[in-house]
């Protein structure tokens, strides 16, 4: 099995780009150290820290909908919800290497895996 070093995912609202266009599949791969790093050095994260997510995330979001390339203005122009979605998916993949999370059915408590990637009720 190979090392998987790219996840997919969907954005539960999506970016919309200056044309209204709206963008949800998107790319993410694996944090470096040097990703993590970097932004440290930023003037933007040294006057707030909380932009570090930011700039960490315009790093690892290789692709985005139609969009090859991502910067912090995109980042920022998110939704909350779904900035909120790429950093517990951020944390999901550089901690565990999985974009799966486990799971149990409330009404038979049947555990089992879901993937964060793809939507909720896509395969």
């Amino acid at each position: 099995m190979a090392f998987k070093t790219e996840f997919e995912f969907e954005l539960p609202k999506g970016y919309r780009d200056n044309d209204g266009n709206i963008h949800k599949k998107g790319i993410m791969r694996l944090a470096t150290a040097k990703d993590e790093i970097l932004p440290l050095q930023d003037y933007r994260v040294q006057n707030n820290r909380a932009y570090l997510v930011i700039i960490l995330l315009s790093r690892v979001i290789t692709k985005l909908g139609d969009m090859k390339s991502i910067n912090p203005s995109v980042i920022e122009n998110l939704y909350s919800t779904d900035l909120q979605y790429l950093q517990d998916f951020y944390r999901k993949i550089n901690e565990e290497g999985t974009s799966a999370v486990k799971v149990k059915c409330p009404a038979c408590g049947h555990d089992f895996e879901v993937d964060m990637g793809t939507g909720l009720g896509e395969s």
